[in-house]
């Protein structure tokens, strides 16, 4: 696997992990119950724009690589 592809892959572990935590926390506070609230994190990342996280991820990448006008 190239270091690209390792890039991606964790960009999107960490936007279900972040979906996820999202979810439960959303969950918990609306008085589920520790089941309940899983699920409702689980649902979170099933319901995750795959294209909008790589998207987010492409932007980013991009913006590391620009050099800043105090590189140029």
């Amino acid at each position: 696997m190239s270091p690209d592809e390792l890039t991606i892959a964790a960009g999107v572990r960490d936007a279900c992990i972040e979906a996820a935590l999202a979810g439960y926390e959303d969950a918990s506070i609306s008085g589920l119950c520790g089941e309940g609230a899983l699920e409702v994190a689980i649902s979170a990342i099933r319901r995750l724009n795959l294209t909008e996280t790589l998207e987010s991820l492409a932007e980013s990448d991009e913006k590391t690589e620009q050099p800043s006008a105090s590189q140029r």
